[in-house]
């Protein structure tokens, strides 16, 4: 009796895993498609006319709410959508669902490929840059604004012209220069997609003319005649892209003699967990550190990025720890 039941369980488990996968891109795809703010603001979304009013595929519409409705996510009635037991949740970390499944699924699709040694040279993996910057603009909001603003508050100096490394969208440089009049944002972005995706959305926002999006790649980074003027340097979500140790004390050093007057750098990342086993792995935590894994990019531990500050020319002043995105920190440095 115990084996059949153990059978049972097995069987519904592994079902679950296949349609999680599913719904993981149909997370994605939900929000992208404003799904998840319909549903917020009306409670109920009506397939068909959801379908009809986006001009979407109706019979994949019904199969996007199908893989939503198996994992709880909203319930489905005739037609009718509604939220489940786990939309609440799910919500406020859908953004992170579209950095996975959207803009990082090609490398995860190619994992047989990607793990052999012998593909492992030249651009031997692809991700969306767009999707993933798109993703990143509401993982920042949510996760590190927080711990950004309270730097902000306290920086303790008027600043007037702010630089983002990897600025992606322009989100970042768009809220600063809004929020603080007479201040010019430089955003240095090494993807095509991302710039163009930017460049949009300042002209968007109407501040074409305070804020400049150049092509650049911060971990080679040299001196610029723009960016002399820079006193508040950014940088949200790459920071790893500058080690391992050795790399990351070498580019902290030509960041610090590209800006020469910045006089605050608020670098925000997450970090490499220790210790946590392996069925508690919060939200994130898995397909980020297993991702950099197949990209060959080396993530440090909070306790290697304390330990690189002072020989790369920077005080670390602050520490401002995040505990809702795996361990994730904003090091305000000076």
């Amino acid at each position: 009796m115990n084996a059949i039941v153990e059978n049972t369980d097995a069987k519904r488990a592994t079902a679950d895993i296949f349609n999680s996968v599913v719904a993981a891109s149909a997370i994605g795809a939900a929000w992208e498609l404003g799904a998840f703010d319909e549903l917020e603001k009306n409670g109920t979304i009506d397939s068909a006319e959801f379908a009809a009013r986006n001009d979407l595929h109706p019979a994949s519409t019904n199969g996007m709410f199908m893989a939503l409705a198996s994992v709880g996510v909203v319930v489905r009635r005739d037609g009718v959508v509604v939220p489940g037991p786990n939309f609440n949740e799910v919500n406020q970390h859908r953004s992170l669902f579209h950095w996975l499944s959207l803009g990082s699924g090609e490398l995860f699709a190619k994992l047989p490929s990607v793990m052999r040694n012998e593909n492992r040279t030249g651009d031997y993996y692809r991700r969306d840059a767009a999707a993933i910057s798109y993703a990143c603009r509401e993982i920042s909001e949510r996760y590190f604004d927080p711990a950004f603003w309270r730097a902000m508050n306290g920086l303790g100096y008027d600043f007037r012209s702010v630089a983002d490394l990897g600025s992606g969208s322009g989100e970042r440089l768009i809220q600063l220069v809004s929020r603080y009049s007479g201040t010019k944002g430089l955003g240095v972005e090494l993807a095509p997609a991302a710039i163009e995706m930017s460049r949009a959305e300042i002209a968007r926002n109407g501040l074409a003319e305070r804020i400049t999006v150049v092509q650049g790649d911060a971990r080679t980074i040299e001196p610029r005649p723009e960016f002399a003027d820079v006193d508040l340097l950014t940088c949200f979500m790459m920071g790893h892209d500058f080690w391992p140790r050795q790399n990351c004390v070498a580019t902290l050093r030509a960041l610090r003699e590209a800006f020469p007057n910045v006089r605050r750098f608020l670098l925000g990342d997450a970090t490499r967990t220790v210790g946590l086993p392996d069925g508690e792995l919060p939200i994130f935590t898995l397909g980020f550190e297993f991702g950099h894994d197949l990209m060959d990019v080396y993530l440090p531990t909070l306790d290697e990025w304390n330990g690189v500050f002072e020989e790369g020319g920077w005080r670390l002043v602050r520490r401002h720890l995040i505990t809702s995105l795996s361990v994730s920190v904003v090091f305000e440095l000076e």
